[in-house]
């Protein structure tokens, strides 16, 4: 990992050819019509991220109507995580039925060029692309009946009306991104 922090307002980093579980690749440019893209780097073996899952669907579904699009990056070496390979992230997908776009970062140039640290460590961008909020989705991983902020909620709903986050920066939790040696 370079030291890469994107800030609030950064542009959010180009990516291209990225392949997807459902067959497709994409490119930043394939979610240009989102009113706001979330980016989150993320993985299969993770128990932050086992925790997420859920969350994560739920407010993909919740914001998927004002047109909020998530889409989950796995960057995770795979020689060291073999469970984070691209046929098991294809096997947890279609098992937990994903209501996002899961792509798999091979050479780790889209975690660096995002400053992902974390998975889940996420980075909402504004309609124009422009990063909104980083960090993590609320303050308790753990148990989610027990939550008191919903950081990614709050941001995403900001966002999509076209209003600043109060909150623009958490320091994400979860597992370290698994870097190539």
């Amino acid at each position: 990992m370079d030291g890469k922090k994107l800030k609030i307002g950064d542009a959010a980093p180009d990516f291209r050819g990225l392949p997807a579980t459902d067959g497709k690749t994409y490119s930043l440019n394939d979610f240009a019509d989102a009113s706001a893209l979330v980016v989150f780097f993320s993985c299969n073996h993770c128990p932050y991220v086992q925790a997420y899952e859920d969350r994560i669907m739920a407010l993909q579904k919740e914001f998927a109507p004002k047109g909020a699009r998530f889409v989950a990056i796995n960057a995770n070496d795979a020689t060291t995580h073999p469970d984070d390979n691209f046929e098991n992230m294809k096997s947890r997908a279609a098992q937990r039925k994903f209501n996002f776009t899961y792509l798999r970062d091979e050479s780790q140039d889209v975690a660096r060029a995002y400053g992902g640290t974390h998975t889940p460590h996420l980075f909402v961008f504004d309609k124009g692309r422009k990063l909104r909020y980083t960090g993590k989705i609320d303050d308790n991983w753990q148990q989610p009946g027990q939550v008191t902020k919903r950081f990614l909620h709050d941001a995403l709903a900001a966002v999509v009306d076209g209003k600043a986050p109060a909150e623009a920066e958490t320091f994400a939790i979860g597992c370290t991104i698994k870097w190539k040696r």
